[in-house]
């Protein structure tokens, strides 16, 4: 009896341990088939090309890997980042399958691993697309990403492109910058003229000692003078680099925002670069620069020559000046300012007066330089530079405010030309007004290429002017003698009669007598003053009247130069202007070439006939 249920119970504890044991065969095979989607789509990851491994990012992130307490289920999860066998996955599966039914934490903690290697693989992805997209919008839109390079190598000071200088050359005409030989002959003949009939006037009466102008033969064949004045940091040596083309070359004139040109500089032409010292260029005689040594050598120390060949200037000459600064006296300066100046002045042909936004001021020295130009009018031309740096609005401001400052100076009843731009080699600014600026640009070139074209005929229209003056000159001294001989008497005293007439020469009437000679206006009449200090040097026992400069050979001084007032010196402008309308003259064309044997061109030809303008 005790042993039959002894032999009950074992029999359900073996079937209970029968049915354990199939529970637990079951439960591993669906581990298995659960855990296998998940190491296909691991290894199926590498095969895309949008998908990375992520055992990279685990090895480059360790504060990402740290946080996890098991290591080791971490490398098992970055073994499929290789390619590996079915074979070789299937030991690290039982070997998991051991532990989860060993230790449940670990698993927990395995799956927790997944996820963040799924977590981390999805932020790679998004990166990778980011970078995808990035690059698809910087092949649809290379011109937009172009804007953003130059907005950020702007930043970085790198500047803008720079700017096409291709119409300078056009509008300059710089291709056809030979001289014609219309041009040397009349500089030849201008040359003649004013040695025949106008310098022995100006020796004879001293006129260089009155006006302190020499003409010298270098002046009269030389290119036009385009001048350059303004305050400093204006831009006046950016300028002349950008119509030289000197921008990041040797040649470059040196620039800065803080007061860079110290010294008057010529820019000409020459067979090869060089930099000439001012003693130099006044100790040339063939120069028209030699006048210059009166200012004294503190002077030529601030004077340099720079020869360079360039097609523009063999066709004009640059003057770049130092700048306009308020705040310095003229003796801090070493040289008479205001009259170096007046010598640029006299023999400039254009005198480009340049401001920028930010210097509007007028000072003293700006005020004096107005009054030395005063009767120079047409030749300035007033330059808004660095345009560009302000909106619209501003700039319209500024335009105002420019001329507010210029008009007391100014005292005539047309306004000065004004252009506005940014002269240098950069481009515009972005959301400028482009166009505009590059219509003034156009503007000025037209009115420099105006003034090089027109050189012959202002030669000829100065010498005439000059020579008015010199006669002039003459008129009034010899009017002096005459007024001194007659008032003088036998018992009078000299030096009393000399100081009574030059102090109050209008109680004598000798500017009043002047005005009746032809070709005479009070306009051109100089100073009383300035012949107070004339004859204070120049005692009146120097000079002779006009009727003792007279021979039977050479004929009278005054004859002569009134011939070339009213006959020599216009009929040569007239030649040469006559010479500069009419076109030159059509090349002959061609004799037709006989024709052909056994061609038929006479009436009786039944071919159709031939077009003679057509070409064969």
């Amino acid at each position: 009896m005790i042993g039959r249920p002894l032999a009950a119970k074992m029999k359900s504890l073996v079937s209970v341990c029968c049915l354990l044991s199939l529970l637990a065969l079951s439960a591993a095979d669906s581990s298995i088939h659960d855990e296998e989607p998940l190491i296909h789509l691991q290894l199926q990851q590498p095969e895309g090309d949008l998908f990375s491994c992520g055992c990279d990012a685990a090895e480059e992130q360790p504060s990402q890997s740290s946080s996890n307490d098991t290591p080791a289920p971490e490398r098992a999860m970055c073994q499929p980042c290789k390619p590996l066998s079915t074979t070789e996955e299937e030991p690290p599966l039982e070997h998991e399958e051991e532990e989860e039914g060993e230790a449940p934490l670990p698993e927990d903690d395995s799956s927790a691993e997944v996820v963040t290697t799924e977590d981390e693989d999805h932020d790679e992805v998004v990166q990778q697309n980011q970078v995808l997209s990035s690059e698809e919008t910087a092949e649809a839109e290379p011109e937009e990403e172009s804007l953003e390079d130059q907005e950020h190598k702007e930043a970085e000071g790198g500047g803008s492109t720079l700017r096409d200088r291709s119409h300078i050359e056009d509008m300059l005409r710089l291709a056809t910058a030979e001289p014609s030989a219309e041009f040397s002959g009349a500089i030849k003949t201008l040359l003649n003229i004013y040695h025949k009939s106008i310098k022995p006037m100006e020796q004879a009466f001293k006129y260089n000692e009155l006006r302190q102008h020499e003409v010298t033969d270098g002046e009269i064949t030389s290119k036009p003078m385009v001048l350059f004045l303004g305050p400093w940091s204006v831009g006046k040596s950016s300028m002349i680099n950008y119509l030289l083309g000197l921008h990041d070359t040797p040649q470059e004139l040196y620039t800065g925002a803080e007061p860079t040109t110290s010294e008057y500089t010529v820019i000409m032409h020459g067979e090869k670069f060089r930099t000439i010292e001012g003693i130099v260029m006044a100790a040339d005689s063939s120069r028209s620069f030699s006048p210059l040594e009166k200012f004294g050598q503190g002077f030529l120390e601030k004077l340099v020559g720079i020869e360079m060949p360039h097609k523009l200037l063999e066709r004009v000459t640059f003057v770049d000046t130092p700048g306009i600064i308020e705040n310095r006296k003229q003796q801090e300066r070493g040289y008479p300012y205001n009259e170096v100046c007046q010598w640029f002045i006299d023999r400039a042909d254009l005198i480009f007066l340049v401001f920028d936004p930010t210097k509007l001021d007028v000072g003293g020295e700006l005020e004096m330089l107005f009054r030395q130009m005063k009767g120079r009018e047409s030749q300035i031309r007033l330059i808004l530079n660095k345009a560009d740096s302000l909106t619209t609005q501003d700039l319209m401001r500024v335009y105002g405010a420019l001329f507010w400052s210029m008009a007391p100076l100014i005292n005539v009843t047309e306004p000065p030309r004004v252009y506005v731009s940014s002269f240098w080699p950069q481009d515009y600014a972005k959301d400028t007004s482009r166009e505009l600026f590059m219509r003034e640009e156009i503007s000025l070139l037209e009115d420099l290429n105006q003034v090089i074209e027109n050189q012959i005929e202002n030669k000829i229209a100065f010498i005439r002017q000059h020579a008015i003056r010199v006669r002039i000159h003459a008129l009034l001294v010899d009017r002096y003698l005459q007024t001194y001989y007659d008032k003088l008497g036998w018992f009078s005293d000299p030096h009393e009669v000399f100081q009574d007439i030059v102090n109050d020469p209008d109680k004598f009437y000798i500017f009043k007598s002047i005005l009746a000679k032809t070709n005479v206006s009070k306009f051109d009449l100089p100073d009383k003053e300035a012949y107070q200090d004339f004859f204070g040097v120049n005692p009146m026992s120097n000079f002779k009247q006009l009727s003792s400069h007279c021979s039977w050979t050479g004929g009278c001084l005054l004859e002569k130069i009134e011939k070339a007032i009213s006959h020599e010196l216009p009929a040569l402008l007239s030649s040469v202007s006559k010479s500069t309308d009419t076109p030159a003259p059509p090349k002959a064309a061609p004799a037709p070439p006989p024709p052909l044997p056994g061609t038929c061109e006479g009436p009786g030809c039944e071919e159709k006939p031939k077009n003679r303008w057509r070409k064969q």
